[in-house]
């Protein structure tokens, strides 16, 4: 079922980078990244695009680079989307099996599916993701381990958690991409994403709670027994720890960045008091001096308005309990020394940091092991995901083909003579047609000019027959008939 030389692009536009991943399949179902390439972010705003031209030339720097590295043209790409104004929804619907369908098939699930998106939304918005929640059959809820294609039903029912965004923001997205002269294969859900990269199907049984921490948007996807539950972006990431430094530190936002990189921490007893960072002056002023426990004072005060509305966004979620596998952390800001353990201060939970390694195999890059890049590596996870769904279920509609029973049609038998009489030559049903006709043709003609009249005659005859046989006797009407008949 899988090609070697399946080719899947990943698209990043993130608020501070854009990054491309090209990726082939490697050894043991494993993917290889084969291209990278990756340029300052122009136009993007919390994750929304704001410039479209100098995204788009964002965008086509970071594919030429990519494509350049792996050897191959970009045509399509999976692009992630994130930004505030993302939602989900919750909403139920329900359809009724065909008679002919003896249990349900795909057809019926797609056809529930399918049917979402005639839901009443609030203008300007556009569905990005449906996620069905459970299925239900004649009332009664299926397991999650339990397909409902093959079960014996009248009736399918499930919940649906779907992820909606803000239509203008799509349309910059598309636009954006267009004019880098590419064209988009799918948008997808920058957390969901990143699940594919940093997370298994472990985790997702057992329930986590991913937390990817970009530079404009903080996004959250909470999974329980192998399916999505809760999806949320919260508007703070890394910028605004950035923004507090260089505001409080009065320095430079790329100063204020290296800072937070290179020394920040979360946690500031764990931080010498005496350890001074030089940072220096602008012009003629003097280097500044900063303490890294006063560097980890700012950074720890904004990483905990982050974590707490994370912590908010898990109970929203009523999932709290079901998170066996704890807080996986992951993006740019999950570099932050002792994040883990401010998340788990914070929110009670078990947390590891999610490195997007989970997948690829030994000959990637080592470069693209980080954080910050989970979200890359995801879309081009996603699109493998996709590519093989959809090989599954066309092996699928070719086996159902192939076991379906011929039922034998009356209808096809006039083909098949056509088909024969097609190969003779055209002359061959005309020297045929005058044997079966030629002697019948003087009787249908004469019929066509006197069959009218003579059916006139004998029915006035017959009528003028049983009058005068009343009168004079059967025997003498008979030999009148016959003197008339010979006049």
């Amino acid at each position: 079922m899988n090609n070697e030389n399946d080719i899947i692009v990943g698209l990043d536009i993130g608020t501070t980078k854009i990054a491309c991943f090209i990726g082939t399949r490697g050894e043991n179902d494993k993917i290889r990244i084969i291209g990278f390439g990756k340029t300052p972010s122009k136009g993007v705003e919390r994750g929304v695009v704001k410039n479209i031209k100098d995204t788009a030339r964002s965008i086509q720097k970071a594919v030429e680079a990519a494509s350049e590295q792996a050897g191959v043209p970009v045509r399509e790409v999976y692009v992630g989307i994130a930004g505030q104004h993302i939602k989900s929804i919750q909403n139920t619907g329900t359809v009724v099996i065909p008679p002919e369908h003896k249990f349900i098939e795909q057809e019926d699930v797609d056809r529930l599916i399918d049917e979402q998106h005639n839901i009443l939304l609030n203008p300007g918005e556009d569905i990005i993701h449906i996620f069905p929640q459970n299925f239900v059959v004649d009332g009664e809820e299926l397991s999650p381990d339990v397909e409902p294609v093959g079960v014996a039903g009248k009736q399918l029912k499930s919940t649906f958690h779907i992820v909606t965004g803000n239509t203008m923001n799509l349309l910059n997205i598309h636009d954006s991409v267009e004019r880098a002269g590419l064209s988009i294969k799918g948008v997808v859900l920058e957390p969901i994403a990143s699940a594919y990269a940093v997370l298994d199907n472990t985790d997702r049984d057992a329930g986590v709670a991913l937390v990817d921490i970009g530079g404009g948007t903080t996004d959250i996807a909470i999974f329980n027994e192998g399916v999505i539950r809760h999806t949320s972006v919260l508007p703070l990431a890394g910028n605004a720890i950035t923004t507090d430094i260089k505001e409080n530190c009065k320095i430079l936002r790329e100063q204020a960045e290296t800072l937070k990189t290179r020394f920040g921490s979360c946690l500031p007893q764990n931080v010498s008091e005496n350890d001074i960072i030089s940072i220096p002056g602008l012009r003629t002023q003097p280097p500044r001096e900063i303490s890294m426990r006063t560097l980890a004072g700012i950074i720890k005060a904004r990483t905990e308005t982050i974590l707490e509305q994370v912590d908010y966004e898990i109970k929203k979620s009523h999932l709290e309990k079901h998170i066996f596998a704890g807080i996986v952390l992951t993006g740019g800001g999950a570099q932050l020394r002792h994040i883990k353990e401010l998340a788990e201060y914070i929110t009670g939970i078990d947390s590891r940091i999610g490195l997007p390694d989970e997948h690829l195999d030994k000959d990637s890059d080592p470069e693209i092991i980080n954080t910050m890049y989970a979200t890359g590596i995801g879309l081009v996870l996603y699109g493998f995901h996709e590519l093989d769904e959809q090989r599954r279920h066309n092996q699928e509609d070719d086996e159902a083909a192939e076991q379906k029973p011929v039922e034998p049609e009356t209808t096809h038998e006039p083909e098949v003579k056509d088909d024969v009489f097609a190969d003779l030559p055209a002359q061959e049903p005309e020297a045929i047609q005058p044997e079966v006709e030629e002697p019948e043709k003087p009787t249908v003609k004469e019929t066509k000019k006197t069959g009218r009249r003579n059916n006139f005659g004998q029915q006035f005859m017959k009528s003028i027959d049983k009058y005068f046989g009343r009168v004079f006797g059967d025997d003498t009407i008979r030999n009148e008939g016959r003197e008339e008949q010979d006049l």
